[in-house]
């Protein structure tokens, strides 16, 4: 199977692209994934790129993009950080393979049992570690985790349904920091030259279910 090139991914519109990644998945699940040359893919990219997407997910070692969604060398952007948050840094990582590489879709892909999400939740136990870094990057989950605690509810991770919906939760906020942070990616969102998308992969059964 060969890699993007500049003309597969010119023809293709966003909603064409989320299929592409929805089709993937399916695959994965039904073990009927492309049989795929990946040394010619990497000698065919080798003077270029041309993914049709950008997925930002979790640096869980069972959260591997490229896999559950079969996709290929080429194929697509993969940003990858503990609970799939957005930074500067990785904002600037999508506006380039959106504006400049010319990728169709963006896919905010969160994950059940995440233990980013769980250290959010169990913050003050976590800070106790001293891990100054990592205390930092679990604040960035706060707003999503207060939203999700009602009257009466422990805030502990062993509350399951608590960590499931903190992480839908933060999948959705995580789409608006990149829309409220980027304009050029809402202007082109609100032009439906790309979509921007949701989703939760369940690290139990490999399904990926859009928001």
């Amino acid at each position: 199977m060969k890699a993007q090139n500049a003309h597969t991914q010119a023809e293709l519109r966003p909603q064409d692209a989320l299929n592409l990644l929805q089709e993937g998945n399916q695959r994965f699940l039904d073990k009927k994934q492309h049989n795929r040359d990946l040394l010619q893919q990497v000698s065919e990219t080798g003077g270029g790129q041309w993914p049709f997407a950008v997925v930002l997910s979790c640096i869980d070692s069972r959260v591997p993009a490229e896999i559950v969604f079969d996709q290929g060398i080429g194929d697509i952007f993969s940003a990858r950080v503990a609970g799939n948050c957005v930074n500067p840094d990785l904002l600037g990582s999508i506006e380039y393979g959106i504006n400049v590489a010319g990728s169709k879709l963006i896919v905010v892909l969160g994950h059940t049992h995440c233990g980013a999400i769980k250290g959010a939740i169990d913050a003050a136990a976590v800070n106790k570690l001293g891990m100054t870094s990592l205390n930092h990057l679990l604040t960035k989950f706060e707003s999503s985790v207060q939203k999700c605690l009602h009257q009466g509810t422990e805030r502990t991770s062993a509350d399951k349904e608590l960590v499931n919906n903190v992480v839908h939760e933060n999948v959705r906020n995580v789409i608006e920091d990149i829309k409220n942070q980027s304009p050029t990616l809402k202007e082109k969102e609100a032009n439906q030259d790309i979509k921007i998308v949701g989703a939760v992969y369940d690290v139990e059964t490999g399904k990926v279910n859009f928001l």
